[in-house]
């Protein structure tokens, strides 16, 4: 049954989505992550994980590929920049081949990944190297060749000594010679004239050594060893021409230098081996190298978390920062968005809700104005994996960041101040266990009811579990005991709703969904499987829509409790899956699925994160399913989605995933007071546009009436929150002709109403 809904929600989802063309979605990508460099004549290309970019030299032309522009990796390992073509060459570690052809287009190669016959963990392409209109692939289990200027696959060579698949780490060719560096046999090599070379046997061993690295310069072949050292081959013997007392990670040239990279020291070497450089930090960065090139004069040096750097060879005394503005890493856990900005924090926890590795980064805000900007570790007090955030809603300068580790964190503009067991008082925050020399203190869930107190959950401490906490307006801390109510001494507990009736509604991992509330002599009701109608006790999220419903997401599956009210006026409370007819089956709504995330949108509509299977957007009452947003059919970079928020304002929806964070613009906005701000996009709608005309500033349940010039209706429809969208048909039969076409909007009651006006140029 579940295959069947999944078929016929992907159908839906791709036709939609193949008619926007990526014009609704954005990308908001960290480029910090280095992977790997390479120099081109007149520019440097960088790869993070999921996006490669370029920088002119000679002026400030920056270019960025991700998946907004179709490139769609898995998981980038290196790049190769062909000067005879003009083609980019991106390889990925499940063998992934993607092409940025000359005219910016993306062109994905399965061929290692299809027919390629080792296992899918063998496939990663660790090298390229271009030689004679051929690219020599280094991957896991041998080496693949492509044609440059086709970019058609030609052969593959398994080189092991009997034949067998090896790791090849860089490929060299030296006269009509090509060396590989592999794992397990030292260096192999072959006559590139010998039209048996795919046969094994017509490969031998030149060097039986421990070698990671090779390539060829000023004439002479350059190894790199796992001893630390680099040597130069005279044609008898190799000579140490480096010590680089680390693990080399990159050797690279461009021809007149040699780059050895490792993961505390960038040496530049030229053509007699003269050392002409030697880096080994960058000022005012704790960074931490990866990949270095050349181009000109100047260095280009990747890092591992600080991005792309340049300095000048002859002077290496001033760094500048060349990578793009982004947030300091792909993966973001939670993201919030207050009235000017957007907040991101990057701490995270298991499904079992354990913080380590504990995380030390810093916390994210965006703004249109400013872009990404950075507080930094050290301003937040070393606070450890910050995993989520609450807006004051009274005051939306005011922010509150939650740290599984180090307590509860306060952001006003330039003060920030950190609550945690020391500072709160007896009522307040808790380190975890009763060992006084071990501090931690797990705080997470934080939501603020309608009168301005903060809510939060603090893991218990051994033999009290006053696991719920509240930070009152008036600044007086306060406790509350869910002893009688869990089974769980640990206390894990997930992102919490608060309803209208200041009733909290808090995930558990193994005791379903607790309801609090405290103006009711503190009552308690649990959900859970065995009252409450639960499919599993892992409760992932919650989220209160516009009906006063309840959506429950588990760990297997989908609940709606109709309605929150009662709670006040109950003891027991039973939530209900929602059935979907297919055909002539009746299916439960995401049976069985790990639900991630539950957002609501101005129309009531829910957005759905789902673990491993994107996201989906469904009607209010969950009956239709309208998109299906996945990796294959989108600019997700991934299937898992962390988190879900949603501008109410311009509709937007922000995906925060493992692999970066992008936005699509919905069209369900919160609906406008009055039509005094009604506002038509695009205007006019010029030939070239795919997408649709949206009418946002509406009012709930206005009428919209769309005519041409002589008062024709074309279109009609009644507003579900503040914004709808028009595909610019007659009533969805035919494209309307070019021409000024007016908009008439009253609001449910007709005191309220407004005209505008939309050009289209067909």
């Amino acid at each position: 049954m579940k295959k069947i809904i999944w078929i016929y929600l992907i159908f839906v989802s791709q036709l939609f989505f193949a008619q926007q063309n990526n014009q609704l979605w954005k990308g908001y990508f960290s480029y910090n992550e280095i992977v790997d460099v390479e120099s081109a004549t007149d520019k440097v290309f960088a790869a993070t994980q999921n996006a490669v970019f370029s920088k002119a030299l000679l002026s400030s032309d920056l270019t960025i590929y991700n998946s907004i522009n179709g490139l769609k990796p898995e998981s980038i390992t290196t790049i190769h920049h062909s000067e005879l073509t003009n083609k980019t060459f991106v390889g990925n570690t499940n063998g992934l081949l993607l092409i940025i052809n000359s005219d910016g287009s993306i062109t994905t190669k399965v061929d290692i990944i299809n027919e390629v016959p080792v296992p899918p963990n063998k496939k990663k392409i660790n090298d390229f190297y271009e030689h004679n209109g051929r690219l020599y692939i280094s991957t896991d289990y041998g080496i693949s060749v492509v044609d440059v200027a086709t970019s058609e696959f030609i052969i593959t060579y398994f080189i092991g000594t009997s034949g067998e698949e090896t790791q090849v780490l860089q490929t060299t060719v030296l006269g009509n010679e090509i060396y590989a560096v592999t794992r397990d046999f030292g260096i192999r090599k072959g006559n590139l004239t010998n039209p048996n070379l795919y046969d094994f046997s017509q490969w031998q061993t030149f060097d039986g050594g421990y070698w990671s690295g090779i390539v060829t310069f000023n004439n002479e072949l350059i190894g790199m060893n796992t001893n630390a050292r680099t040597y130069r081959y005279n044609g008898t013997v190799f000579q140490e021409i480096l010590n680089h007392i680390q693990a080399g990670l990159k050797i690279k040239t461009n021809g007149t230098e040699l780059i050895v990279t490792t993961s505390n020291h960038v040496y530049v070497l030229n053509q007699i081996f003269t050392q002409l450089a030697n880096i080994t930090s960058i000022p005012n960065f704790n960074a931490v190298f990866t990949a270095a090139t050349v181009v000109g004069t100047k260095l280009y040096i990747g890092t591992e978390k600080d991005g792309l750097f340049s300095t000048d060879i002859t002077n290496p005394t001033v760094f500048e920062n060349m990578s793009p503005n982004g947030p300091v890493r792909n993966y973001i856990f939670r993201v919030k968005k207050a009235l000017n900005y957007l907040w991101a924090v990057y701490g995270d926890y298991t499904r079992q809700y354990n913080p380590y590795p504990l995380e030390e980064y810093g916390i994210s805000k965006y703004s249109k104005d400013d872009g990404w900007e950075l507080i930094p570790y050290n301003d937040i007090f070393q606070a450890k994996s910050v995993c989520d955030l609450a807006i004051n809603p009274n005051n939306q300068t005011q922010i509150y960041a939650t740290s599984y580790f180090s307590g509860l964190l306060k952001i006003q503009g330039s003060t920030i101040e950190l609550f945690n067991q020391a500072n709160t008082g007896p009522n307040g925050l808790e380190s975890l266990g009763s060992n006084p020399s071990y501090i931690d203190v797990r705080i997470n869930s934080p939501a603020f009811d309608k009168n301005g107190n903060l809510w939060m959950t603090n893991v218990a401490t051994e033999g009290t579990i006053r696991a719920i906490k509240t930070l009152r307006a008036d600044g007086q801390w306060q406790s509350y005991s869910v002893e009688d109510v869990t089974n769980d001494a640990f206390g894990r507990y997930g992102p919490m709703a608060i309803d209208k009736n200041s009733t909290k509604w808090i995930p558990t991992i193994n005791d379903g969904l607790i309801a609090f509330n405290e103006n009711y002599n503190n009552k308690f009701i649990v959900l859970n499987t065995d009252s409450g109608g639960l499919p599993n006790n892992d409760v992932r999220c919650v989220a209160i829509d516009n009906r006063n419903q309840l959506w429950i997401g588990t760990f297997a599956g989908l609940r709606i409790l109709p309605s929150i009210d009662r709670f006040i006026t109950e003891t027991e409370l039973t939530a209900n899956s929602i059935i979907i007819q297919e055909g002539d089956l009746a299916q439960e709504l995401f049976y069985q699925q790990t639900i991630l995330d539950i957002a609501v949108d101005g129309a009531n509509r829910k957005w759905v994160s789902i673990a491993d299977g994107g996201v989906f957007l469904v009607s209010a009452n969950g009956q239709q399913t309208i998109y299906q947003f996945t990796k294959s059919n989108s600019p997700l970079p991934s299937d898992n989605i962390n988190d879900i928020e949603i501008d109410g304002v311009s509709g937007e929806v922000f995906f925060a995933t493992d692999k970066g964070m992008v936005s699509f613009l919905g069209t369900s906005t919160k609906p406008s007071d009055d039509l005094a701000n009604v506002y038509v996009y695009p205007n006019p709608v010029r030939p070239e546009f795919l997408g649709t005309v949206k009418i946002s500033g509406l009012t709930d349940k206005a009428n919209v009436k769309i005519t041409d010039i002589e008062g024709n209706l074309v279109h009609e429809t009644t507003t579900s929150g503040g914004t709808i969208e028009w595909d610019t048909t007659a009533f969805g039969k035919y494209k309307v002709a070019s021409g000024v076409y007016m908009i008439f909007v009253a609001s449910e009651d007709g005191m309220d109403s407004t005209v505008k006006k939309v050009m289209i140029i067909r």
